[in-house]
């Protein structure tokens, strides 16, 4: 039961602070910055790696979940038990936020600036890229260690950054999910469910074409 509840404690962690720094930024009238909430996602994910990559690999997101069963890195068996965990703590997350800001219309949901076919596409490409970064830094089913840290969190503030204008750079189903349930921001809800999904399952294969045979198809539990 540890790595589940620290599924839930992360993914609280992840969604409390980033969807919070949107909040707050949008509150305070601009003091966070886009660049500064960008980090602020970044920032959380490496200190959550730091913190329970020895523990569940602090995955934080199902997309990844579902990609390392796919990857055959972690038993189908322990994906749902994961992904529950996962929605507990975004949710808690957002129910905490939605308390303490009851005036914020969107509670940090993400929304398409444009088509939302534009931003679809850019999800899903962000997610692939995420994953595949992921896939090849990790051991097994779990992100750990200096490398992992630095490697996913750059690459979540680094997408956030560029790319979060336009479609919120969600990346997570949860993390989408939570905040648009409560705040009752439900429009275009399936770019973010789906497109993550779809993206973190391509990088399996990509994954598979630069590294050494057996990488991403037996289960290597570490």
């Amino acid at each position: 039961m540890k790595k589940f509840a620290a599924e839930a404690i992360g993914t609280f962690a992840l969604v409390f602070a980033g969807t919070g720094a949107i909040i707050i930024n949008q509150t305070s009238n601009g003091a966070i910055t886009h660049v500064g909430i960008a980090l602020t996602f970044g920032l959380i994910v490496l200190a959550m790696i730091y913190t329970l990559g020895e523990v569940s690999g602090a995955h934080l997101n199902p997309a990844v979940t579902l990609a390392f069963c796919t990857a055959g890195r972690l038993p189908w068996s322990e994906a749902l038990p994961y992904l529950a965990s996962q929605g507990a703590g975004a949710f808690a997350a957002s129910g905490l936020l939605r308390w303490l800001f009851p005036q914020h219309a969107t509670l940090g949901a993400t929304l398409p600036a444009g088509a939302p076919l534009q931003s679809f596409v850019l999800e899903v490409v962000l997610t692939a890229i995420l994953m595949f970064v992921i896939l090849n830094v990790s051991t097994g089913a779990k992100e750990k260690g200096i490398t992992a840290g630095i490697a996913v969190g750059s690459i979540i503030a680094l997408e956030a950054m560029f790319a979060g204008p336009i479609s919120g750079a969600s990346m997570n189903p949860v993390r989408s999910l939570a905040p648009a349930v409560c705040s009752g921001h439900w429009e275009h809800l399936w770019i973010y469910l789906l497109a993550p999904l779809v993206g973190a399952q391509l990088a399996v294969p990509a994954c598979r074409c630069v590294q050494a045979e057996g990488c991403c198809g037996a289960v290597k539990m570490a």
